[in-house]
């Protein structure tokens, strides 16, 4: 990156409160300065496990498990059967699955709890956990997380293998 790119990155961030300021320098410091940046975010690919990171200017508020800000986005290449689309919708509002690219999101306000949220969906997809107790799971272990009283691999990384060829075309209807 030059040096001209760094400081307009830095001038953007200027504009942005402390909570979403703090999100980016730290995807920063780790991953280095995004591939693109707009006055609303900072979009890295393929940093770390990750397919895309965006860290948005404007976050989101989001109730569970307690109430906060959404704002920093990471995606991966991941297929969920259709059939699981209604148990991943109850268990968290800020995982996002879409079908035809192939991808499920999580946004939070740390990396680490969207590590959580994402471990966790794919529990629910390989049916280890029904939406009762992914709630309940996230909820202790962000607890925890926040609190510095323990650690859990599900806030370390992604705890199953990278999938691949994960798009979902559908069908044709009509040629």
């Amino acid at each position: 990156m030059t040096q001209e790119y760094q400081n307009y990155v830095n001038e953007i961030l200027q504009t942005w409160n402390d909570k979403q300021v703090e999100g980016a320098r730290t995807m920063i410091k780790k991953y280095g300065y995004p591939d693109e940046a707009t006055e609303s975010r900072l979009i890295w690919y393929n940093n770390g496990p990750w397919k895309r990171t965006i860290v948005y200017r404007d976050p989101v508020r989001h109730n569970f498990p307690t109430p906060h800000l959404d704002f920093i986005e990471q995606v991966i290449d991941y297929r969920v059967p259709p059939n699981r689309y209604d148990e991943v919708a109850q268990y968290d509002g800020s995982v996002y699955l879409d079908r035809t690219k192939g991808e499920a999101s999580a946004k939070c306000d740390k990396e680490a709890m969207n590590f959580l949220a994402l471990n966790i969906l794919n529990d629910i997809v390989a049916g280890r956990r029904n939406v009762r107790d992914a709630k309940l799971f996230y909820a202790q272990t962000a607890y925890h997380y926040m609190n510095g009283n323990t650690s859990s691999p599900y806030t370390k990384g992604l705890l199953f293998p990278k999938q691949l060829n994960t798009a979902d075309p559908d069908i044709i209807y009509f040629n």
